[in-house]
């Protein structure tokens, strides 16, 4: 069962995260074969927001702390908080897993 990654930064860290982006970005490419989903949240108009989420595919709590205790996002101190949360797929691409 998958786990979620959700990140929060801190507040006035958007230029810190502008310039972490790349290197967040090499880091997370090797697990894209298992990051169902990633991505930064967004404010309404488009601006960057602040924090963002992983959906990582392991049944190891362990490893996706791991994952983001080793991102550049967080070893720069982009973040204010994290949260790694058990999460279960009930509708997911198209499908209705919940049978």
């Amino acid at each position: 069962m998958p786990y979620m990654i959700r990140t929060y930064d801190k507040p006035d860290a958007a230029a810190l995260r502008a310039a972490t982006r790349a290197a967040h970005l090499e880091y997370l490419r090797p697990f894209t074969s298992r990051l169902l989903a990633a991505g930064g949240f967004l404010e309404d108009d488009g601006s960057v927001g602040r924090g963002g989420m992983i959906l990582f595919d392991t049944d190891d709590r362990a490893e996706a702390q791991a994952l983001i205790d080793n991102d550049p996002f967080t070893r720069a101190g982009v973040f204010e908080r994290v949260e790694v949360l058990r999460w279960r797929k009930v509708f997911f691409d198209g499908r209705d897993l919940s049978a």
